[in-house]
């Protein structure tokens, strides 16, 4: 199989088929399968993270930059997965199990 290297942003209307290897930055659309891996053995996926006061702030960036309905945060505070209800900086979140709604005002 033949091997391409790129540099710089690389754009893809078609997808991409085979072994991304390095750090992937940016918005990425679409399904990702595979292996996330962190070295040897360790797998892991490593979410946003922020805190209770900054997850209810409308200002913060967590609501303002790429929020989308589904979007995944770890709440430090509390120790929670949140998952957002829509994508307006106003829109809820909630635990990911549908319970603890906090829209951030």
């Amino acid at each position: 199989m033949a091997s391409t290297t790129f540099s710089g942003p690389v754009t893809s209307t078609n997808g991409f088929v085979g072994a991304v290897t390095g750090a992937v930055t940016g918005n990425v659309t679409g399904n990702v399968t595979g292996n996330i891996t962190g070295g040897a053995d360790v797998t892991y996926l490593q979410l946003p993270t922020i805190t209770a006061t900054g997850l209810a702030d409308v200002a913060n960036a967590v609501n303002t930059a790429n929020k989308a309905a589904g979007s995944i945060v770890f709440e430090t505070t509390n120790s929670k997965l949140k998952v957002a209800t829509g994508a307006l900086a106003a829109s809820t979140w909630v635990d990911a199990d549908g319970t603890n709604a906090v829209t951030p005002s």
